[in-house]
């Protein structure tokens, strides 16, 4: 597991429904034989897939046995506790970090002590920079999305590290290299920022922690706090507005910013994809930083922050617990500077010959007939058919080519049925018929009926047949109903008639066995005749067979005598 992509899918538990590939931003899904799972090339850690999945299949890798590996080494853990920790849990600081001590962590400090010296680096760059582009750091999923799908945009990317780089990088300056540093907050890109970063060695979700505590701790309500237990080496002041949208751009502000610098937030990749689509940087009069976070609302909306609290409130959580300082230094004790270069995915293009060939295998022949639903998971049927010569998705995924398919395949099988098959709406009207039906019961108006686009579509039934009452009971009472040799007018039929849709559409099967019942009693008469003759003779072999016993039972009397009499003259 510990060499599984952050985010990773149980075939068993995935159903096939590609709201996973709707959901994901950047189609890093594939689908094989109707399952979907993660492509890690591709994948940002989101976790929008985890958080639409219905069905529970799409799984956050577990890293809470390495972190109890490092606990167990016995070397000196620290937490690194994300501040959206607010949001998601109810306990006070002391409380929050009674519980981690317990889990063997030798202390615990603020991610956001970190997050104030980035801000007051950020706002000092910014200030020394007359115009132009700057994003932020802080999310690792907006890293990875500019770097993989947005490249150009990499460099625009501020050179310092993440809060939580920085803070890692703070903790190691104060109390050695040797620690060990545990990051833990609501957000699955942090987990990949653990590769590339080095400065810390695993990071958790707060499911994880819940899940940990869980284990380790029965009842959470008698652990003891104490005035005793602070974060360390101190409490964090405005950094802990980090989580909540705009927070970032606050605490810049507090850091103080010239007249020149716009600063604006941006939530959402579809957002940012927007708001720098035909951007030309080299035409900004002034300096813009953008806020950027994947997660609509800022961390306190991640994918993991664990918590029932409306959305307002865990806001007003963050915002309520803010420490304020009366200066804020001009200067950053700890930067990390740390250079993004483009990791730019391979992306194939196909000439549009291929895609309409491809199109075409899933009944798209026109352009009309590219409904581009995003049923499938795709925006639209040209990139479900490049998503298909990539082998990342399978013809079944188009919700209308199968329904055409399924469609076709029934009324072939319909039509080339030898009984009769009629479906009966509600109204006793026809809704489907086949040509059997049309032969057996349409009588002089086949060529009519035959010649029509809808056949007998909205016949009324008890018009073309004499048995339409067992229609009228099977749409009310949802039973099936079969009659076997049922007479109509010196004819025999074999009918079964079944509910399609529960008192609204009925099906019937109708076999005409006259003949065969014709046939059978012939046989049957001929039989009793063979039957009859076979007795007869039988009969005329028994007498002629009893005659002969009499006859010769009588000679054989005769005989008797005859030696009798010849042993009684000899002895004489």
């Amino acid at each position: 597991m510990n060499n599984q992509n952050a985010v990773y899918t149980l075939s068993n538990e995935c159903h096939d429904c590609y709201r996973c590939i709707r959901e994901c931003p950047v189609k890093a899904i594939r689908i094989e034989n109707g399952h979907a799972s993660v492509i890690p090339e591709k994948c940002i850690a989101c976790g929008n897939c985890v958080k639409a999945c219905p069905s529970n299949a799409k799984r956050v890798r577990s890293d809470i046995d390495k972190a109890k590996n490092l606990i167990r080494a016995q070397k000196d853990v620290y937490v690194s506790l994300a501040p959206s920790w607010r949001a998601s849990f109810e306990n006070s600081a002391e409380k929050m970090i009674a519980l981690l001590k317990k889990l063997g962590f030798k202390d615990v400090s603020e991610t956001a002590l970190g997050a104030q010296e980035v801000s007051i680096k950020t706002a000092q760059m910014l200030n020394e920079t007359e115009k132009g582009l700057f994003i932020s750091s802080a999310c690792p999923v907006i890293v990875d999305y500019i770097r993989l799908y947005m490249p150009e945009f990499t460099k625009y990317i501020t050179p310092i590290g993440s809060p939580l780089m920085t803070h890692a990088k703070m903790l190691k300056e104060t109390y050695g290299n040797d620690i060990a540093i545990v990051f833990i907050g609501p957000c699955i890109g942090k987990k990949n920022e653990v590769n590339y970063s080095g400065l810390f060695d695993v990071a958790l979700t707060f499911d994880e922690l819940r899940m940990w505590f869980n284990d380790e701790i029965i009842d959470i309500s008698k652990v003891a706090k104490s005035k005793e237990y602070q974060f360390v080496p101190e409490s964090a002041f405005e950094g802990t507005l980090y989580p909540i949208d705009g927070g970032m751009n606050q605490t810049i502000k507090k850091s103080g910013v010239n007249d020149n610098v716009q600063l604006l937030e941006v939530c959402g990749l579809s957002s940012l994809q927007r708001a720098l689509k035909n951007l030309d940087v080299e035409k900004l009069d002034k300096t813009i930083f953008i806020e950027a976070l994947a997660c609509e609302g800022g961390c306190v909306s991640g994918p993991c922050i664990s918590s029932e609290k409306a959305g307002i409130v865990m806001v007003s959580d963050i915002l309520t617990k803010e420490k304020k300082r009366e200066q804020i230094p001009h200067e950053p004790k700890t930067v990390v500077d740390y250079k993004i270069e483009p990791k730019i995915t391979e992306d194939k293009s196909y000439p549009i010959e291929e895609i309409l060939k491809t199109l075409k295998k899933i009944g798209k022949h026109t352009v009309d007939d590219e409904l581009n639903c995003g049923g499938c998971g795709y925006p639209t049927c040209r990139d479900l058919a490049k998503a298909l010569l990539d082998g990342d998705a399978e013809a079944s995924m188009c919700v209308s080519y199968m329904r055409k398919t399924a469609i076709r395949k029934a009324a072939a099988l319909v039509r080339c049925m030898p009984a009769a098959v009629v479906m009966v709406d509600s109204n006793m009207n026809i809704l489907e018929a086949n040509d059997s039906f049309l032969r057996m019961f349409a009588g002089d108006m086949y060529e009519i009926f035959s010649s029509r686009p809808d056949g007998m579509a909205g016949a009324a039934i008890d018009r073309i047949v004499d048995f339409s009452d067992l229609f009228r009971t099977v749409l009310k009472s949802g039973k099936e109903l079969h009659k076997e040799r049922y007479m109509v007018n010196d004819r025999l039929y074999d009918i079964s008639i079944f509910t399609i849709d529960d008192n609204e559409i009925v099906g019937g099967v109708i076999t005409d066995v006259t003949h065969s019942q014709t046939n059978r009693e012939k046989i049957s008469q001929k039989a009793h005749e063979v039957i009859s003759k076979n007795i007869s003779i039988v009969q005329e072999i028994a007498c002629l067979l009893g005659e002969h016993m009499v006859e010769t039972e009588t000679l054989l009397s005769s005989i008797a005598e005859d030696y009798d009499d010849k042993d009684e003259n000899g002895a004489v």
